[in-house]
């Protein structure tokens, strides 16, 4: 096995986002010259070319851009190390990572974790909150990238222990005065009547909404496409389209906002979201304590 310089890696991962060497130098406070030795002999050690020298700059080679995925990853963990031996260094007793969709964060997982946090005996507990999609989420988990993952019960787990953490309810947003809002229950299929905001297409709402509307026989072509829910309620009080939320976020924005919130008839419109993790064996002290926590707190729909 080679041996791997972090130094080398991150010098080649400026190059390779710089597209030039002076660039790069300057990025990485080096001397170009320290730059092209660097880079040369990261060649010479895995006996293959890792970068094309063009007239207008530098681009990895294929081997160089396998290396680039790898080397990004390396250096993650090397950051993420560092600050573990800080922490642990000022005296924090411990540090949680979780992955979680924007649902989830939006949802109540962050007032669980400030709970979490204030508890007693967790005073040293440092908790890092990364938003993700679903099916990533338990990938990157079972990789070793995050202690804990909160997702929709619906992807690949790859294997992981679950344990149940909380339901939520899709509903469809309309403005007040829009035909559908004075309707106590809708379903999907009468919605797609009107255009739709939609959510980017790495999303589970956009996954669900082209599925039930593909297995409708119906077209779905959103009008607008928002990056996130708060931006496409924004759409919908505009009175751009209408929009497949989540329940409890919808009605925590129209508190503000003139919406109407119609629950939708549809079975899969209730999602059941778990915590996903390795054995609590191989867990840490405080993703133990976390995790606990969060199991505790478990809820459903009324």
């Amino acid at each position: 096995m080679k041996d791997l310089d972090l130094t080398s890696l991150r010098f080649f991962v400026a190059v390779c986002e710089e597209r030039n060497l002076s660039r790069a130098a300057d990025r990485c406070a080096v001397a170009p010259s320290v730059m092209s030795k660097r880079m040369s002999a990261l060649e010479a050690q895995w006996e293959t070319p890792l970068l094309l020298r063009q007239r207008h700059g530098m681009a990895p080679t294929p081997a160089g851009e396998a290396l680039l995925l790898h080397a990004r990853t390396l250096l993650q963990y090397a950051q993420r190390l560092q600050a573990d031996i800080r922490d642990q260094a000022r005296g924090i007793g411990g540090h949680v990572r979780i992955l979680a969709t924007a649902s989830n964060i939006a949802q109540g997982l962050v007032r669980d974790i400030a709970e979490f946090l204030n508890t007693a005996g967790h005073e040293n507990i440092r908790v890092d909150l990364e938003e993700a999609i679903s099916p990533d989420i338990p990938k990157r988990v079972n990789a070793g990238e995050s202690s804990l993952g909160i997702a929709w019960d619906q992807v690949n787990m790859h294997e992981l222990v679950t344990t149940p953490y909380f339901q939520d309810e899709l509903a469809m947003v309309t403005p007040k005065n829009h035909p559908l809002a004075a309707r106590g229950t809708v379903t999907y299929a009468e919605t797609l009547e009107w255009e739709h905001v939609g959510l980017p297409v790495t999303s589970m709402i956009y996954r669900i909404a082209t599925r039930e509307a593909a297995r409708l026989g119906k077209p779905w072509n959103p009008r607008i496409v928002m990056a996130n829910h708060e931006v496409a309620m924004r759409a919908v009080v505009a009175g751009l389209a209408i929009a497949l939320a989540p329940r409890d976020i919808a009605t925590e924005f129209s508190r503000i906002h003139p919406l109407a919130i119609i629950p939708l008839k549809d079975t899969w419109a209730k999602r059941q979201f778990i915590i996903c993790h390795h054995p609590k064996s191989q867990l840490g002290p405080a993703s133990n304590a976390l995790l606990n926590f969060l199991q505790a707190r478990s809820r459903t729909l009324n």
